[in-house]
């Protein structure tokens, strides 16, 4: 192994371009509402999720794909602005992937997600990154490239990988991707699609760490279920709060003991996740290891 193959988290996974409309409430089925605000960020779950990281002092390299435009620079020079190591990030003949948000005044919101670049992103891209996977600390994914690209790169974490799966957007997941598992970070509504933490754990699942938004968030294994209390706060955008959550749990995996250290990652997490609402937008929101230790220390 050499440095240059060292990171405390390797994510794979999705970059996109948010287009983000501020409006007063969001509009039912064949409805129109007006705007009151725009901007645009960057975004995706997977690059969400490894700035996050970065942000909650994890090494951290992204293994995705952007396309050959402005849309594509712009997550690139993201990337690099918050540290995140970028040497396996693919540009492929393919438009940069887009979400298309709209956010309502109480905070609530509904997305629409391009996958673009996001879906060429291919097997042999993951065995490009091989050796960073294999001697990561903590391998995190998300379901927004393909399947069979999160399946491979999980077969290729080594022993001593903490391997997280963010299954967003919910879909089917096979047994032998979910025997891989250590962690897996449903929200409430995915883990019922998924069949329950039961069902998961008995599939092969080591963890299943259910976010719950403002009710924090409950973590269960086989010898139980633990509450993860929240971190009161008053909400302005919770786009991005999950993400931030993913990744400073992740970081903190890697930094703080492992698996051993779950109990206090999660709370760790549940203060990143509360305190990227606060703040418009998902990567413009997700906070820095400073503000999350100041809670933890003042808890």
């Amino acid at each position: 192994m050499t440095t240059s193959d060292a990171f405390d988290v390797v994510v794979v996974g999705s970059a996109n371009l948010d287009l983000v409309a501020r409006t007063k409430r969001l509009p039912h089925p064949g409805e129109t509402v007006s705007a009151h605000g725009y901007f645009e960020a960057c975004g995706g779950k997977g690059a969400n999720q490894a700035i996050a990281a970065a942000r909650a002092g994890a090494r951290t390299a992204f293994v995705g794909a952007v396309g050959r435009d402005a849309a594509g620079d712009i997550l690139r020079s993201a990337f690099v602005t918050d540290g995140v190591d970028v040497a396996r990030l693919a540009t492929v003949d393919a438009p940069t992937g887009r979400a298309l948000i709209g956010v309502s005044d109480d905070a609530e919101n509904l997305i629409i997600v391009v996958p673009g670049a996001n879906h060429a992103l291919s097997i042999a891209d993951i065995d490009a990154s091989s050796s960073i996977i294999k001697h990561a600390r903590v391998l995190l994914m998300q379901l927004e490239v393909p399947l069979a690209v999160v399946q491979h790169a999980a077969s290729l974490a080594g022993d001593d990988t903490i391997v997280v799966l963010n299954p967003a957007p919910a879909a089917e997941l096979p047994d032998t991707l979910l025997a891989q598992l250590d962690v897996i970070t449903p929200n409430e509504h995915e883990v019922e699609l998924l069949g329950g933490a039961e069902s998961l754990l008995a599939r092969g699942v080591g963890a299943v760490v259910v976010t719950e938004g403002p009710r924090g968030a409950r973590l269960v294994t086989a010898a139980g279920t633990t509450r993860v209390p929240p971190h009161p706060v008053t909400p302005v955008d919770t786009t991005g709060a999950g993400d931030a959550f993913c990744g400073a749990l992740s970081a903190r995996l890697a930094l703080d003991g492992g698996l051993g250290a779950l109990p206090t990652a999660l709370r760790a997490a549940a203060i990143a996740g509360a305190l990227a609402t606060t703040v418009e937008g998902a990567v413009p929101s997700l906070p820095r290891w400073a503000r999350i230790a100041a809670v933890l220390q003042g808890a």
